[in-house]
């Protein structure tokens, strides 16, 4: 065994070891980084508009932030199928690494065509990251501890979330030049950390003449509950991504908020309830998931249907504390399915597809977020407000929460080792 492998195999694979611990949190940063450096443009829009005029159409805006979720959602299912094949480390560290140099060259964009191919690029590499990122960590954390571990991680993207409203004081308070300087360096610098110290987990091969484990225990996709799985990750994207990418503004619109402590209140309260959201729901599904197969499904179906009235109070909350108040829910609930996409995956997919089997949930949930976005800027510039949008955006909440009931695991695991 090389250096840059570890090695769980047999009744260790229940246990997880220290090590596994430290991979969750050596990528915990990444997780970060990953979603605050394609968060910030939500938030420092104002700041942006100001030295790019062709930002100030509402519909342009939203094509910017659109263009990064087609190109990851595209990229997503091959970033998927390269992780199931390849060492998932150094695909981690090339693209922590290029997407912080994009964020860094964002900085110095001097107009939207610029920022435009800027966001494209970072789509195709920030895609390469989640898929190989949970699926590692699915490795090391088998069994009992496997819905908290993604959990923990989760709750990284969340922190990454909420420290993007920072980013809107940075671009009102110096500029948003800076603060895209600093996440970029700060991501090159610390995938040198990871170099240094992450491991990939050693998957076993089938001996000659044999099946590959996962075919030897009747580990092969349970393909409907896929479908499933698949359909209760993209329904709930919808009002997602709408309250990622335009609470903001929405906030700034109903309470004539300024631009730093909008980005500051939707970010943080949301992606704060969420952080929470992430370690409670992990934690409920391991207990629950000892007791019965399905036990993670029911957590997450739980988290779906906490954010069907919380999406709807946002929008059509008479008061400002009501509306933070639904944002609050919203996070919570969100977080608590967030944390079991890739637990219960591993329930119906062998280990071998399981960065695959993501990519192309990426690709269908930020697939319906690339639409939604730019779509609720073209209503907004024709009139429609962005509360009354926010409230319909509950009605496929309400579906994914009915459909994850009807989701039945046959197994705790879809096979330990090969699949």
């Amino acid at each position: 065994m090389s250096s840059n492998s570890a090695d769980l195999t047999g009744p260790e694979a229940a246990r997880p070891t220290t090590y596994a611990w430290a991979v969750v949190a050596m990528l915990w940063p990444v997780a970060l980084l990953n979603y605050l450096d394609r968060q910030m443009l939500a938030t420092m829009g104002l700041s942006i508009k100001a030295d790019i005029v062709e930002l100030q159409s509402a519909e342009v805006f939203g094509k910017l932030m659109a263009v990064f979720l087609w190109v990851y959602a595209f990229c997503s299912p091959l970033g998927g199928a390269i992780a199931d094949r390849l060492n998932r480390k150094w695909l981690i560290v090339g693209s922590l690494g290029v997407w912080s140099m994009v964020t860094l060259l964002m900085g110095q964009a001097a107009n939207f065509k610029q920022l435009y191919v800027l966001r494209a690029i970072m789509g195709i590499s920030e895609a390469f990251y989640i898929p190989a990122g949970l699926a590692l960590i699915a490795d090391y954390h088998r069994g009992p501890t496997r819905s908290l571990a993604v959990g923990v991680h989760m709750s990284g993207i969340y922190m990454g979330q909420a420290l993007g409203g920072i980013g809107g004081w940075v671009a009102q308070e110096i500029s948003w030049r800076a603060a895209f300087a600093g996440c970029g360096a700060a991501g090159v610098a610390y995938s040198l950390v990871l170099i240094a110290f992450l491991r990939e987990r050693r998957r076993e091969a089938a001996a000659p003449g044999r099946p590959a484990p996962a075919v030897a225990a009747g580990g092969g996709v349970q393909w409907l509950g896929y479908v499933i799985l698949m359909i209760c990750f993209t329904l709930p994207s919808v009002p997602g991504w709408a309250v990622k990418n335009w609470l903001p503004t929405l906030l700034q619109d109903r309470f004539a908020m300024a631009q730093a402590p909008s980005g500051l209140w939707a970010t943080i309260m949301y992606a704060g309830a969420a952080f929470c959201g992430v370690l409670i729901g992990g934690r409920l599904a391991d207990h629950w998931s000892r007791r019965a197969v399905g036990g993670r499904t029911w957590v997450s179906a739980l988290g779906l249907l906490l954010t069907a009235p919380a999406i709807a109070s946002i929008g059509l909350a008479p008061s400002f504390p009501l509306a933070i108040a639904g944002t609050v829910l919203y996070g919570l609930g969100f977080g608590m399915f967030d944390a079991n996409n890739m637990p219960i995956l591993c329930q119906l997919a062998p280990a071998r597809f399981r960065a695959t089997g993501y990519g192309l949930m990426n690709f269908v949930g930020i697939s319906s977020g690339a639409y939604i976005t730019p779509l609720l800027g073209r209503l907004k510039d024709h009139g429609v407000p962005l509360a009354t949008a926010f409230a319909y955006c509950a009605l496929p909440a309400i579906l994914a929460a009915v459909l994850m009931f009807f989701l039945r695991p046959a197994s705790r695991d879809r096979g330990s080792a090969g699949g």
